[in-house]
């Protein structure tokens, strides 16, 4: 068979490719790129390559490449040799070639040495024509600050003779003694006109006044400009004293236009404090004094003198009959006024100083009532001042003024709610820190609360959120203090009923649970009535009165307030199940005393041919606690359904128990008999009797249990009685199969 095979061809392999082929990740074209960077090319491949192949494969190109060169100089060697020999003079070309070039490098030379002192000249003269031009600048902003200075103290020269010239009029007829309606309606025109001629000449004082403070401002450290400084100065100061005496007497006047020209003058120098300011203290402080004085006196004994509700209604009463026109000024559209604010600046801040000299008393919140009626009362003062503000945006630079911050900021509200937090939190821990139940009378009341802590807690929550204690931008804090008071009164509960189920209060003495010890289980109908009313308070009437408070948050807001107070309401709700088991115990612990008697059945019928044909006394006092309690006074507190669950779980835990005691029982007396008979066997086995001397009669095992089963009997009719059907209680079919006779345990007879 080796005959038949082809031998291969050395030249290809196995695939019938060249042996010395390039792999085809290996591209040599890639080098000849003008972007070509050996790391990032050696990078991309070395993911998929061994670094040992690529070196390899770099080794085998490299030496490639130097075959190729010397392929390439062996081809054309005879052209490489002849190369010296056809390079003859070359020196003397050169040489040739180097005088016109030398020649061309001077012309360039001297050329550039001409264009350098040209460019030197030129930048020199326009630095200096720019040195000139600011020099001229300078020169004409000197000039121009000079006239506007002599323009303005020529201006404010005229004032008082303009004054003089329109008083003229007014001078002679004062002096003929006119008096006639005629000649004072005169006088009054000529005073307008007169107010009106001074602001519309102290308006173009104020612009001017406005280009020397821009004059001035680009023109500092001037020696002439310095020179200067105290005529600029004497004549601001003669513009704001003039400028504010016509304000004043068009305050006084209430003359439209003078207040107007004035207020745009005021506007143009930048000084809109100064006109705020006069118009606190001309028109709004005498106003608010009269109402508010400084020296305010408290009254003693009788109703506190630091109430503001009356005090804001007159304020703003002379706000609309006083104030207001200065308001609407202010307000015009597109006057340019925006830039005052006289609302803050003046009306609101002399309503804060005269409060705080007069009624210091008003901001503090040592009397929560009184601090919250006046607080409430502040914010109705604000709502109703913002009413004055023209647009939206108005109103919220009203709001940005630092006095309407610092009239806010004087309410500390964090200190109020502390105190109603001590006030609410405080009645209720008294309440819980009773050593027992408080119950109220309860007589045609048979849906309220009955337990004082009950009553103390409701009222709580209803304080945190009635009108005369919540403060609804704190509403949140009031939302914790609610659900706080009613963990509060869950944890007084539980640790209590864990109490009580531990027989033993010293484990938690902060929590003051030794009610729970000393209670009657009587008294815990009123506990599982005050928590079955809490929750369905919490969950439906108090709710509906929260979110009603709250009607003007989000209803994302509102969600989370209603999801917190019905998980409150939950978490106390759960502990009804303690409660009734509580109450379940302590009614089977009663039973269980009576139940107790059981054990005497055996001693009863041991060593005796007595048998038992009625049931044991103490069956009858088994449920005698359960019925006591169900015909009590104060059982119809409790629902049907909590009634219900009650007697099923006393006398399901009362049947576990007896059927525990009587089986005890009869093993135990069994067990005894067991052993008697042994005994007995085995002392007649000593005398040698037989077995037929042992006795027939009936043993006092089963005499146990006759009786015992009279006793289930009787039992069973007076669960009957009480409304249980016994044969469903498990605990009782195993009690009548653990004493009932062969033949009827299969079924259950009473």
């Amino acid at each position: 068979m080796t005959d038949l095979v082809t031998p291969r061809s050395p030249a290809t392999d196995l695939f019938g490719d060249p042996i010395d082929a390039k792999p085809p990740w290996f591209k040599s074209s890639s080098f000849l790129r003008p972007d070509f960077v050996p790391e990032f090319y050696v990078a991309d491949l070395r993911s998929f390559v061994p670094l040992e192949s690529l070196a390899a494969e770099l080794r085998s190109h490299l030496a490639d490449l130097k075959a190729e060169l010397v392929d390439l100089i062996n081809r054309d060697y005879a052209d490489f040799v002849g190369l010296s020999t056809r390079l003859v003079d070359v020196d003397a070309a050169a040489g040739r070639m180097r005088a016109p070039l030398v020649e061309f490098r001077d012309k360039v030379a001297s050329f550039r040495a001409v264009v350098d002192a040209a460019l030197v000249a030129i930048r020199s003269g326009l630095r200096q024509r720019s040195e000139a031009s600011a020099a001229r600048e300078i020169l004409q902003l000197l000039l121009d600050t000079f006239h506007v200075v002599s323009k303005v103290e020529k201006l404010i020269k005229e004032l008082p003779t303009t004054h003089s010239n329109q008083s003229s009029p007014d001078t002679v007829s004062s002096e003929k003694g006119s008096l006639t309606n005629a000649n004072s309606i005169q006088n009054v025109e000529i005073g307008s006109n007169l107010r009106e001629d001074q602001s519309i000449l102290l308006e173009r004082i104020a612009s001017e006044m406005n280009r020397l403070k821009f004059y001035t401002s680009h023109a500092k450290n001037l020696p002439f400009i310095e020179n200067m400084e105290k005529r600029i100065q004497n004549a601001t100061l003669m513009l704001d004293g003039s400028l504010g005496n016509c304000f004043v007497d068009g305050l006084e006047n209430r003359d439209a236009k003078a207040i107007y020209n004035c207020l745009r003058a005021f506007a143009a120098i930048d000084n809109t404090s100064a006109a705020e300011e006069l118009f606190r203290k001309t028109i709004v402080s005498p106003l608010i004094q009269q109402i508010i004085p400084h020296d305010h006196l408290q009254t003693v004994g009788g109703a506190s003198s630091d109430e503001l509700e009356h005090d804001y209604q007159k304020i703003m009463q002379c706000i609309e009959k006083d104030c207001k026109f200065l308001l609407e000024i202010s307000s015009t559209a597109n006057s340019g006024f925006h830039v005052f604010d006289f609302l803050a600046n003046s009306v609101l801040k002399e309503v804060l100083i005269a409060i705080q000299k007069g009624k210091p008393g008003a901001f503090s919140p040592g009397r929560p009532a009184e601090f919250l009626k006046n607080y409430k009362s502040s914010l109705g003062f604000l709502a109703i001042l913002e009413g004055y503000c023209p647009s939206r945006s108005a109103v919220v630079k009203f709001r940005s003024e630092v006095v309407y911050m610092d009239f806010i900021r004087q309410w500390n509200v964090g200190v109020y709610f502390s105190l109603r937090f001590q006030e609410i939190a405080g009645a209720l821990d008294s309440a819980l820190m009773a050593s027992s139940i408080n119950p109220v009378d309860i007589q045609g009341k048979p849906h309220k609360l009955t337990m004082k802590q009950s009553i103390t807690l409701m009222e709580s929550l209803k304080s945190c959120w009635s009108d005369d204690v919540l403060i609804l931008s704190h509403s949140d804090k009031f939302l914790r203090l609610t659900l706080q008071l009613v963990s509060r009164y869950s944890s007084w509960l539980s640790h209590g009923l864990s109490a009580r189920k531990a027989r033993s209060a010293s484990s938690r003495p902060v929590q003051n649970s030794e009610w729970s010890i000393s209670a009657q289980v009587e008294d815990f109908i009123y506990v599982m009535h005050d928590v079955t009313f809490l929750g369905s308070e919490l969950s439906g009437v108090f709710l509906g009165q929260v979110i009603q408070v709250l009607g003007s948050c989000s209803d994302e807001v509102v969600d989370l307030v209603r999801q917190s107070i019905l998980q409150a309401g939950k978490n106390l709700e759960d502990l009804l199940p303690a409660i009734m088991d509580t109450m379940v115990e302590a009614i089977v612990e009663k039973s269980v005393e009576d139940l107790r008697q059981l054990k005497g059945v055996t001693a009863t019928y041991r060593l005796t041919n007595k048998l038992p044909v009625i049931p044991s006394q103490y069956v009858s006092l088994i449920l005698r606690p359960l019925k006591a309690f169900l015909d009590g006074e104060h059982i119809k507190l409790l629902m049907k359904d909590a009634r219900n669950e009650l007697l099923h779980g006393v006398t399901e835990k009362i049947t576990t128990r007896y059927y525990e005691l009587a089986a005890d029982t009869v093993n135990v007396a069994r067990k005894t008999e067991s052993s008697l008979l042994r005994l007995r066997q085995g002392a007649q086995r000593r005398v040698g009797a037989t077995s037929d001397s042992v006795d027939n009669n009936i043993s006092d095992t089963e005499k146990i249990c006759m009786q015992l089963f009279l006793d289930v009997q009787e039992y069973g009719r007076n669960l009957s009685a009480m409304g249980i059907e016994a044969s469903e209680i498990s605990a009782y079919r195993s009690l009548w199969q653990c004493v009932a006779p062969e033949d009827r345990q299969s079924q259950i007879t009473l």
